[in-house]
This record gives C-alpha cells, structure tokens and sequence, in this order.
C-alpha cells in the first residue's frame, strides 16, 4: 500500500501531488487522485444533458451529498434508503449501472433523540464521500458510523464513533469524509466543546485520529486545541495530505479559527497559523471547506464573506505574519467561499464563491484573479468544483451543471440534471474512466461520449 501511494510522487514548488499512479483513471478520494479536485483526464464529452450522452441513469434508494468515488469497474457512493430507514454502502458496475452489492451500515447506535437517517432538514447522514486505497473501501456516515469492506462487499470490520468516543457536538450533521495515505486512515472530529443539538457533552475534545484500515482498530487520538469558542470550533472539513520537494510529509487540517500541519505517524503538530477571527470574537463562523495545496501553499477559505489565504507550507510552531503568503481583498471580493473547496488544476486555484455565485481564477503565488464569472440561475452553488481537459464542472443545488472554460471562463456548456423542484444537491461531480459521474437527489448519471 506505501507503495502504490508513494511511487511516482514528482516535485514541484513546495508541495507536490499525490496520486495513485497504477491506477490514474480512478478517482479514489472525495477530491480525486490529487487531492486538490483535479485529475489529468482527457477528451471528455463536451455536448450532453439528462438525456443525451447519458452511458447509464442509475436509481438510488434515497438522497446523499456524498461524492461517489471510482476503483477500476466499480463505484462506491453512500446513501440513504428513504423506504427502510437505513444507511447504506453502495457499489455499482462502472461499466452498466448496476448495482453490484448494497450493505446496510450501521443503525445501532444513535443519541438519544437523534433521527435514523438525518439530524435536521438541511443535510443527511449520507454526507461524508467513501475513500479507497485500491485494497479495502472505506464509508463513513454522519452518525458516527465507520465501516470497511472488501471490494467485493465482503465486510470486513464497523465501529460507531460517538459510541466509542463520545458523542458528537456539531450545530450541523458532522461530514468530514475519512482519508487513506501511507496505509492509514486518518478523520478529524474537530467540535464544539459543550452540547449542541442536545448532542455532546461538557468539556468535549476536539480531536484527529489514525486508525488501522484493516481492522479499525485506533492507533493515534490526539486532541488538538483552539482558542475558538462555540460554532467557531466546529469544521466540516477533511484532512489533506502534502508531500514537500524534500519528502517531508503532513497532513492538512483546518478548524478552530486555525490551519495546522500534523506528522502523519504521530498526529502532533508541526506547525499552526491563524486567525482569521482576530479575538476569536466570532462564535458561529465554523469551516467548511477543506484545505487545497496548491503552487506552494495551502488555501484555506474563513467562513460567511470572509476572505481566503494563501499559508506557506513547511514551517515550524507559530507561524506568523511571514507564514501568510497572501490574502484575498475584503468582504465584498468574490474571491470567498463559504462551503465548497476551492479547486487546484493547471497551475492555478479556482474559488467557487457560493455567497457570491461566482467562479474565480487565482494565481496561487500572488492572489491575482486572473478571471471571475457569474454564475446564473437562483439556486446555491455549493458543491465542490472538479477539474479536467482544460475545463471546470460545477452543479448547483437544483442539479445545473455547467462546463467553465479553464483559461477564459467562459461557460462553454450548461445542461439540468435535477427533477423539477430539487434542491439540495451537493455532490461533486466526479471524472474517471473517461466519463463524468453526476449526482442528483434521486439518481447517478454517467456521462460519456
């Protein structure tokens, strides 16, 4: 598994990509083989809507912001099963749609007063996006339950975190998606240090934890502690690993008013920087999106209108002024985001702004926007922009998806996905294979020439 991870690994400025070379089709992680929402896919289908250029429109037993994630001839994606209450791990046939196996996960292990299937009416349990090493597929659910499977279904171990660890103490449906890099599997749970919801208790950790993906078996819990208070504790964000030029090695985690750097084999800190909540005065500013390395740095985006900035990478303890490469303008710039994860492809940050309804273009050494476009339609742009072939892929609450011209910003193509009446609709949309993968409320579309 190191292996196959780390073969290939190229140097760049700082920070280079991390891929699963034997594989390079694949889409294995929430933000792709790169971790930045980018693969090096070519040639894919420039003309399609929900019925033209559609390979295959797969059903699915409920809604799910979770991203579906490709291994060769199969797809795994998460789901509610509105009929029977239930979460479950799907796998479906790249190739023809078809289910190939349905597990159901876990349901025995809930708050008191906690829903079977969603916490409130914005979001659902089925909101975390699987991962996948090539070897074992790995579901996490936002209510807490972990489990593990071999590619053919088989079962190989589950655990319920809140049951083990404590309950969770969010304002929102907990969805941080779990990472696999260097044969662990790594999740933080970064929360609010009193109840929320009901849910939590008193004096509650915030922590990151690396776990064996053979066995699930907890190898590291270590407590990460901020200044920040109340939802300003909270984050959503998964963690993202960096490999320097040097080899030096970290994963990403942001949360807590702070961005932190951590020793893979350890889980302490290597380095922090913040805030962008100066006296930590606001309370409700939880984060959302997850860090994006990129040209050197690591973007990370602060919450509602606020700025994104630019964090060089490689330091050590404190980092202060110096440790800031550069931050976007004001409250009014459209270079903001609020949920989605910016993206990283050819050579440039591309920052979708869901307060704004714009896509801009950034120069990841200075902030320079190269470009800005409107996006159309009343409906939010929350999910994460994918990006290949030269192109950026963005869908919108009510399933629009649109095709921006990488270089120009042109929006070169437009086509609706969603049912009339849709809302909701977050997940990324997702290249591999050739083909784009689409999901709406009700159902995947596979897109291919």
């Amino acid at each position: 598994m190191r292996q196959r991870l780390l073969h290939g690994v190229r140097a760049a400025l700082v920070a280079v990509p991390l891929t699963f070379p034997a594989v390079a089709q694949d889409w294995p992680h929430w933000r792709g083989p790169n971790f930045d929402g980018s693969t090096r896919a070519q040639g894919l289908p420039a003309e399609f809507d929900r019925e033209n250029g559609v390979r295959w429109r797969a059903p699915l037993p409920g809604p799910g912001a979770g991203t579906p994630i490709v291994l060769g001839d199969r797809v795994f994606l998460p789901s509610l099963d509105v009929e029977h209450e239930t979460l479950v791990a799907l796998c479906l046939d790249r190739r023809t749609g078809e289910v190939a196996w349905s597990r159901t996960v876990g349901g025995d292990y809930l708050p008191e007063g906690a829903g079977k299937l969603r916490l409130h009416r914005r979001s659902n349990y089925a909101s975390p996006s699987p991962v996948t090493d090539g070897e074992v597929v790995v579901f996490f659910f936002g209510s807490g339950d972990l489990a593990a499977f071999a590619l053919d279904g088989e079962p190989l171990w589950s655990r319920n975190l809140q049951r083990d660890l404590g309950d969770f103490a969010f304002q929102w449906t907990f969805s941080a998606s779990p990472t696999l890099f260097e044969g662990r599997l790594y999740l933080p749970v970064l929360q609010r240090n009193e109840p929320a919801n009901g849910y939590g208790k008193p004096g509650a950790e915030s922590f990151l934890l690396a776990l064996d993906p053979a066995s699930g078996e907890t190898l590291v819990r270590h407590v990460r502690p901020s200044d920040a208070r109340m939802e300003s504790l909270e984050s959503y964000a998964t963690m993202i690993p960096s490999v320097s030029a040097d080899g030096r090695k970290e994963l990403l985690v942001v949360g807590g008013d702070v961005v932190t750097g951590h020793d893979p084999e350890t889980l302490e800190e290597l380095w922090r920087w913040g805030t962008w909540n100066e006296g930590h005065r606001e309370i409700w500013w939880r984060v959302v999106p997850s860090p994006v390395v990129g040209g050197g740095v690591v973007l990370v985006c602060a919450p509602k209108r606020a700025p994104v900035f630019a964090v060089h990478l490689g330091g050590e303890g404190e980092l202060g002024e110096d440790g800031l490469a550069w931050k976007s303008e004001g409250k009014r710039n459209p270079v903001s985001s609020d949920v989605p994860t910016p993206l990283f492809l050819g050579g440039a940050f591309f920052v979708l702004s869901d307060v704004r309804s714009a896509l801009s273009r950034v120069d990841p050494a200075t902030g320079e926007v190269a470009w800005t476009t409107e996006l159309p339609g009343r409906a939010l742009w929350r999910a994460s922009p994918t990006g290949a072939d030269g192109k950026v892929y963005c869908i919108d609450h009510a399933g629009t998806l649109i095709v921006v011209d990488a270089e120009s910003g042109e929006i070169v193509h437009s086509a609706a996905f969603g049912e009339e009446g849709d809302d909701q609709i977050r997940s990324t949309v997702v290249v591999a294979h050739g083909d784009l993968f689409v999901r709406t409320n009700d159902a995947l579309f596979c897109i291919g020439d």
